[in-house]
């Protein structure tokens, strides 16, 4: 379990109970009770008014209705700048929900503290993805997520036209576009497509299991690259 949904665990369990030990807790979250003393002197400070002290009993104070995890100022904004750019660079379901996530955060802030990140000067202009393109990112976003096997007819740079069966393994943003990395089938090797040039993309009823050397790992290691790095 992330430290985070731990977080959100603890608050959600004193909330329920009239007196909760950091015993009980522990048990429930089957981390140590040193571990729960830490995470809440840390909700503590965040500003979340459980009420209580080790060895006695913790519970949250009256009125409490905000969620258990405070935003600060800062992250915000950030969400607010992110969102904007979801806006004109993810697929429609991506915009949405991170649309959806703002709204849940800029909920918990004051009024002042809601307006000052409205206003940050960060924005978008809306000359991003086409509707086309991102809707073609999403039928790839899903083909990964599903491990769903792609056809599409593609158009290289040279101008050749080839019609493709692949496996996709991720979505890359480069500033001004978006590449798709996949196990092509025709080449039987990974291969790079770039989504402006695909047309005719459909998913498959071809589901595909990955195996190691067809990785996104692998094919990334090949280029230096670290997947946990990105």
């Amino acid at each position: 379990m992330r430290r985070a949904d731990r977080l959100f665990q603890i608050v959600q369990l004193i909330r329920g109970r009239r007196l909760t030990t950091a015993k009980w807790l522990a048990q429930r979250l089957e981390v140590s009770e040193r571990t729960v003393y830490r995470d809440v002197a840390d909700l503590q400070y965040q500003g979340v008014p459980i009420e209580g002290e080790a060895g006695v009993g913790y519970r949250l104070g009256q009125g409490f209705d905000l969620p258990p995890l405070m935003f600060t100022l800062d992250e915000a904004r950030a969400l607010v700048a992110t969102t904007r750019m979801a806006q004109q660079w993810l697929d429609p379901a991506l915009a949405q929900a991170s649309e959806s996530a703002l709204s849940r955060v800029m909920s918990v802030l004051s009024v002042a503290q809601r307006h000052d990140a409205q206003s940050l000067a960060v924005y978008a202009t809306p000359f991003g993805l086409s509707q086309t393109i991102r809707l073609r990112l999403q039928l790839f976003r899903e083909a990964v997520q599903f491990k769903r096997r792609t056809i599409f007819n593609y158009t290289d740079s040279k101008h050749q036209k080839t019609k493709r069966c692949v496996s996709p393994l991720g979505c890359f943003f480069w500033g001004e576009g978006w590449t798709l990395v996949a196990w092509c089938e025709l080449r039987q090797d990974f291969r790079t497509f770039r989504l402006d040039r695909i047309m005719d993309a459909a998913l498959t009823d071809q589901t595909f299991e990955t195996e190691r050397h067809k990785s996104l790992a692998t094919y990334l290691r090949t280029h230096g690259v670290n997947l946990e790095t990105l």
